[in-house]
């Protein structure tokens, strides 16, 4: 067994592009190693700006034999059949084939024993083949070569056993083939024309260590994190969590280096988000907090390089360049905010939506009249609602989210503030996006939660009133997460809200919708209830305890329906409700069974003049007793108490099925039997469909 390690310099490789690449080319070579019968043991990759290395361990170092075969005519077939089938496998007669009975007739067969290459044969092909299969999001010719690569790619070193893979990578065009290498370069800057071999893994990541190319992300980030935690400290600061802002600056250094520097006290007047966001999304700073975690005034820069003078130069540049952007920040501030927010509501006439669905002015105004009913369903102040829906959008006329759209929302309550909005108002227009995400805060004040939830409904009640669902493969209006996010808003706030009439009124919103009410209504009934089992199955509740509940069709208030899924779970893990689900199978199986041999149901009530035996008695007034209280504690929104009643029933089932002879031999009274066991599912069925539980 044997080691193989792969370098691919290049040019700088975006940092979106690195770990995609990484784990794509890690792929690429593992199903040829598998092809070429030369599995490894392991497979490891590891990305920096300039180069995509890949060590795989525990390569065999020949192929083993094999051997080929295929099948041929049938004995006795026509002469030009036959010597077609030997001229096509390079042979002279048949008396170099095989006959095998197949179903009781011969057929010639050929066997060819192939002796393996040895590795060393083998894998220059499918290295470069490999690598000018990258999927690439973007990529380029470049010169006079007909190949593509994310960048211009400048040399390929590969080691097999520790030696130099002799091999050549085809550029194509009149750059023809170059030779693998055996070394390759380290530091742009740092190392100069250092040489850095490329044999043993081991040496070759220490020996690129020592020319300044950390090769491994995992280290460039602690060494980045670390830094950045030094640097904060000196200050008496803290640093502001950005794993993104981390990710893309470990893909932009080979050679991190942390420095800080200083913001203007000019620019701190400006909000937080917009400086940092222009620090992060222009300059790639992170932001520095105080300890109550506001902005301070300083910055940390990530260096792809050590300087002489401690890095004095680089931090004084870096603040020269800072002050340029902070500077345009602070023109569209005291710019946007001699506009009312009011005033900004005409020029959205002008802005689409949707090509189907209006401008944004008509959105707005369909959210404001679905805020103002949401707002006096839940409790909140209507005509706050209503003003901040008004004015949830205004901001996209801004200077400063024009430049930032990810600040749409945040600059809007600034300007309201600014303007002396209610700060239920202005918090309000910052809220209505959220929540965007699985770990994005869910808004909790009313007049939030209005607006938030008004907002993504119209979403979802116009694509889905012009028949533009997610697919499986696409969602291109983000509807999943706009309907996750009314879950949360609902389920997190424990709002009792009928989904059927407020997807209606989502839909009377819109004048001419092709897809009817009913029908959207319907579609979005269906696509609701599978965000939920997303949602709680994160939560740990298995999927057909949500699906046993939704069949019923009779809930469409969310808060009830996951109290109602969360009893049952309680009941099912419980020791009578696991019992009783049993019997509930073994009575459901029964009377589906003879029901189906009879031709007919028996859903009918019981007769209890024809009962016999105790047990038929005592069931069917457990039963009698049981199926009242539970339609009126789930009427009551008592889940646990309706779960309760049911267990009860434990007893008088299982006692039945004891003593009770289903198929008695007097027809009326197997009749009667029946239709007492189809009792039991109907007075279950009050709370689930339990025919849907699984396990």
């Amino acid at each position: 067994m044997a080691e193989l390690l792969i370098e691919i310099l290049s040019e700088e490789i975006p940092a979106r592009m690195q770990a995609a690449a990484a784990r794509d080319f890690a792929k690429l070579i593992s199903d040829r190693l598998k092809e070429a019968a030369l599995v490894p043991e392991s497979i490891r990759t590891f990305v920096t700006p300039r180069r995509l290395a890949l060590v795989a361990e525990g390569v065999p170092t020949r192929q083993p034999d094999r051997e080929e075969e295929r099948k041929g005519p049938r004995v006795g077939a026509p002469e030009k059949a036959m010597a077609g089938f030997l001229r096509a496998n390079g042979l002279s007669s048949v008396d170099e084939c095989e006959t095998r009975e197949i179903k009781g007739s011969l057929f010639y067969f050929v066997v060819r024993k192939i002796e393996g290459q040895d590795a060393a044969s083998a894998l220059p092909g499918l290295i470069s083949e490999a690598i000018f299969a990258l999927p690439w999001p973007k990529s380029m010719r470049w010169a006079d070569t007909e190949r593509r690569y994310v960048r211009p790619l400048e040399r390929v070193s590969v080691s097999f056993d520790s030696q130099p893979l002799a091999g050549e990578i085809d550029f194509g065009g009149s750059a023809g083939a170059k030779a693998f290498g055996s070394e390759t370069r380290g530091h742009r800057f740092m190392a100069g024309n250092t040489s850095v071999p490329v044999n043993k893994f081991a040496d070759y990541k220490a020996a690129l260590e020592a020319a300044k190319v950390l090769l491994d992300p995992a280290d460039r980030r602690k060494r980045i994190e670390d830094g950045l935690a030094a640097v904060a400290k000196a200050e008496g600061l803290q640093v502001k969590r950005d794993q993104g802002l981390l990710n893309e600056v470990t893909g932009l250094v080979e050679w991190p280096v942390v420095l800080i520097g200083k913001i203007d006290d000019q620019f701190m007047s400006v909000p937080a988000e917009a400086l940092t966001t222009s620090m992060r999304s222009h300059q790639k700073y992170f932001a520095l907090e105080t300890a109550d975690g506001a902005l301070a005034p300083r910055f940390a820069v990530v260096a792809n390089i050590e300087s002489t003078d401690g890095g004095a130069r680089i931090v004084n540049g870096n603040e020269r360049v800072l002050r340029a952007r902070l500077a345009d920040a602070r023109f569209f501030w005291d710019q946007d905010r001699k506009t009312p927010l009011a005033d900004r509501l005409p020029a959205l006439e002008k802005v689409v939506f949707h090509a189907e669905l209006g401008s944004v002015a008509e959105r707005v105004r369909r959210i404001e009249a679905l805020s103002a009913s949401l707002a006096a369903r839940i409790g909140a102040d209507v005509e706050q609602a209503k003003e901040a829906a008004r004015l949830c959008k205004a901001d996209l006329d801004s200077g400063m989210v024009g430049e930032f759209p990810e600040l749409q929302g945040v600059m809007g309550r600034y300007y309201a503030i600014d303007q002396a909005a209610a700060p239920a108002v202005a918090d309000a227009i910052r809220d209505h996006y959220a929540p965007q995400g699985p770990g994005d805060a869910c808004p909790t004040a009313p007049v939030s939660v209005a607006v938030a939830l008004a907002e993504k409904l119209d979403t979802l009640a116009g694509f889905f009133g012009i028949d533009q669902k997610p697919t499986g493969s696409r969602d291109p209006y983000a509807l999943r997460r706009a309907a996750l996010g009314v879950l949360r808003l609902i389920l997190e706030n424990k709002l009792a809200l009928p989904l059927r009439t407020v997807f209606a009124e989502a839909h009377a919103g819109y004048s001419n919708l092709p897809q009817s009410v009913e029908t959207s209504t319907a579609a979005l009934m269906q696509f609701f209830a599978d965000r939920l089992k997303v949602h709680l199955r994160d939560e740990g509740v298995p999927h057909h305890h949500i699906s046993a509940v939704l069949a019923l069709g009779d809930e469409d208030d969310l808060v009830r329906l996951v109290g109602r899924v969360q009893a049952l779970g309680g009941l099912l893990a419980s020791e009578d409700g696991g019992n009783l689900l049993i019997a509930y199978r073994r009575a459901a199986n029964i009377a589906g069974i003879e029901a189906k041999k009879d031709g007919q149901d028996y859903t009918e009530a019981a007769d209890p003049a024809l009962f016999v035996e105790a047990e038929e008695t005592a069931l069917h007034g457990a039963l009698s007793d049981a199926g009242p209280k539970v339609q009126g504690l789930t009427a009551s929104g008592d889940f646990a108490g309706a779960m309760s009643a049911l267990a009860t029933l434990r007893q008088p089932v299982d006692a039945f099925f004891e003593k009770v002879t289903v198929n008695a031999n007097d027809a009326a009274v197997r009749a009667n039997r029946l239709r007492l066991l189809s009792e039991i599912g109907e007075t279950m069925r009050g709370v689930a469909d339990f025919s849907l539980i699984e396990g």
